[in-house]
């Protein structure tokens, strides 16, 4: 069940950076989405969205890897 739970908790932000590429994507295209009402508006959730969904997953695998000790010294926190 933990395991399941910690899947569940890494999808979200998986999905959310995903979204953000589309939103990215489809300002590349000029097609608006109808919760936004600028361009600029929908490229700039899908930057926020990219980097938020991006940055949590690589927090959550240097928190496991510093947990097990595969970190090299260089980057660990002093």
């Amino acid at each position: 069940m933990a395991r399941m739970l910690a899947f569940i908790v890494m999808l979200i932000p998986a999905l959310m950076a995903g979204a953000g590429i589309k939103f990215m994507r489809d300002t590349l295209f000029n097609k608006l989405i109808s919760p936004f009402p600028w361009i600029w508006l929908q490229f700039v959730t899908g930057i926020i969205f990219l980097v938020v969904g991006l940055g949590f997953f690589a927090g959550f695998l240097l928190h496991r890897d510093r947990k097990n000790g595969k970190i090299p010294p260089k980057v660990q926190s002093k």
